[in-house]
């Protein structure tokens, strides 16, 4: 279950043992062997300063089994304990931190990895204070133990969603506020002023057609007739709107991924965040840097690797794409790679040659690891509102695109993308970037986009 392979899933189900790691020596945190802290050294060490720092006090350790034993994961709760009393990343944190991975009862040696790669990104990015990585290791905590679908994450992101979609809403909510809040019948006129919103909130004109004739029909199903209740309409309508992504088949790994789209859209960085993710979840993943006409790209996935711990392998500006794809296959089976996220090209100025190009690199992944690529990933940006359905157009017919991945929607008022994306083409929309930072790449949920567009 993520990172932590062995720890049982606590919530709704079984709970903490009722003891300590200070109960168990073999489990004491106190006694683990890495203790080096991130920042320069004291001359007396945290450890032997304990008995008069606030560690782990008797009542700490009280307060945190207590919260874990808890009948629902509260990772505020949690963070909040570990981080009380403390300034920087330093000793006091590592020492709290293997209680509390002592007292869920994972396997010393993954924490103890953990703990060692969060003191290495802290210092890489020379991040000292409380307030600069809390939010860093609460995305880190949530995915090694698997909490991301707990309700409190749940809530946070979609909150993150709500705000991202905040300028979209803005656009729609005057002339949606109006239609809802009309006297009458569903008339002519009332579709008509639907439509309009519709595509000036880039929902596209042939998604917004389908959708018109969707929620016609979805209006006379339900048995509505008045202005005032289509928000109901419009709203189961959305929910239902966005196919689930499919779990793909993988017979042994590792599990390949070619990262398609348009250069410009992000999917350099796409590729680091998923990267960091699968990393966090524990398993071991190799990027491959098949976009070989720019130098620049080959260079900037060296850096994301380094920063997120992922392997990487690339060859020099000009090389045959496809021999890249060959050959970073060849080297995650031979080393035991769980996933290969690999980079292509986005030239759409020659788009007839680029198109061969990801075919050909398809043929190659399937002869040297059958059932390669195991999905096709687009990247799209959000910003782009009706360029980004005709990309989706354009590599679908090509090549067969498995899921979306739509980059920039914080800030952006072209947010009904994703339901000319949705409805066009029937694909499932697997992450939304809502900002910058690592943590900021979620799943996507159309069930909670449609609270957030509408308002609710």
């Amino acid at each position: 279950m993520g990172f932590f392979s062995k720890v049982k899933k606590l919530w709704g189900g079984d709970s903490v043992p009722d003891q300590t790691p200070s109960q168990t020596p073999a489990q004491t945190p106190d006694l683990a062997p890495d203790l080096t802290p991130v920042q320069d050294a004291a001359p007396s060490s945290t450890l032997e300063q304990a008995p008069s720092a606030p560690v782990l006090t008797e009542q700490w350790k009280t307060e945190l089994a207590a919260s874990l034993r808890g009948s629902r994961a509260r990772i505020s709760e949690w963070l909040g304990l570990l981080l009380s009393g403390l300034d920087a990343a330093d000793e006091a944190l590592w020492l709290r931190l293997r209680f509390l991975f002592a007292t869920l009862g994972a396997p010393e040696a993954e924490a103890e990895a953990f703990i060692n790669e969060f003191k290495a990104w802290s210092k890489a990015m020379n991040l000292t204070k409380v307030e600069d990585f809390r939010s860093e290791l609460r995305y880190r905590l949530i995915l090694s133990l698997d909490l991301e679908q707990e309700e409190e994450e749940r809530k946070n992101v979609f909150q993150k969603l709500t705000k991202g979609l905040a300028k979209t809403r803005e656009r729609m909510a005057a002339g949606l506020g109006a239609l809802f809040g009309r006297k009458g019948e569903l008339d002519e006129a009332f579709w008509e002023e639907l439509e309009e919103l519709f595509i000036t909130a880039d929902v596209g004109s042939e998604a917004t057609r389908k959708l018109l004739s969707n929620l016609r029909s979805r209006a006379r199903s339900m048995g509505v007739t008045e202005s005032a209740r289509f928000r109901e309409v419009l709203g189961r309508e959305l929910d239902e709107l966005f196919p689930l992504p499919k779990k793909p088949k993988v017979a042994a790994p590792p599990e390949v991924v070619m990262m398609i789209g348009v250069n410009g859209v992000g999917k350099t960085t796409t590729i680091a965040k998923l990267a960091y993710r699968a990393r966090l979840q524990g398993r071991k993943v190799l990027i491959a840097a098949g976009d070989t006409f720019r130098a620049a790209a080959i260079g900037q996935l060296e850096i994301w690797a380094g920063r997120v711990g992922a392997g990487i392998f690339a060859k020099s500006e000009g090389s045959d794409p496809a021999a890249v794809a060959y050959e970073a296959v060849d080297l995650a089976l031979k080393e035991g790679y769980d996933l290969v996220l690999l980079d292509t090209a986005g030239r759409l100025h020659t788009k007839v040659n680029l198109m061969e190009e990801l075919r050909k690199i398809k043929r190659v992944l399937e002869k040297k690891h059958p059932g390669a690529p195991h999905k096709s990933v687009l990247v799209i940006d959000a910003t782009t509102g009706q360029n980004a359905l005709s990309q989706t157009k354009l590599f679908h017919e090509a090549i067969g695109v498995d899921e979306i991945v739509l980059t920039k929607l914080d800030g952006t008022a072209k947010g009904g993308v994703m339901v000319g994306v949705a409805i066009t083409h029937k694909l499932p929309i697997s992450f939304v970037g809502l900002g910058e930072k690592m943590e900021d790449l979620r799943p996507f949920v159309g069930e909670d986009f449609a609270k957030a567009l509408l308002g609710e």
